[in-house]
């Protein structure tokens, strides 16, 4: 059973990210938002964006949430800008959010893929 929204879950990987027991190429930081690289991108700029809080998934968003996924949003096209996407409208990126088991979710902790740069990507 996946515990519902918690501060921190210890056995979490990315709440373990978070807290710095397992290292991470940051991207960015404050005090409700976490990005960094993925370890095995898909594509030449990827990383991930999590709510410092432990939300399991997507879909387990409540209303309460509406302003920190609202800054989330804001927050991924400057990042990806900044990690090397290419401006709208020739450039771009894509953003993915895997939920729940027949989503393919597989870390249970929502993430926000950001994926950009030239094309062909190796996945994606």
């Amino acid at each position: 059973m996946i515990e519902h929204v918690v501060p921190s879950d210890p056995d979490c990987l990315f709440c373990k990210i978070v807290a710095g027991k397992i290292p991470s190429k940051q991207v960015y930081q404050d005090d409700e938002l976490y990005a960094f690289h993925d370890i095995h991108p898909w594509a030449p700029v990827h990383f991930l964006i999590i709510p410092k809080l432990h939300i399991p998934s997507m879909a387990l968003l409540t209303e309460e949430h509406a302003a920190l996924m609202g800054r989330m949003m804001v927050l991924i096209p400057k990042l990806a800008l900044q990690e090397g996407c290419n401006p709208y409208p020739e450039g771009g990126f894509r953003m993915l959010a895997n939920t729940g088991a027949e989503g393919a979710q597989e870390v249970h902790h929502l993430h926000v893929h950001v994926m950009g740069g030239p094309r062909p990507w190796l996945r994606g």
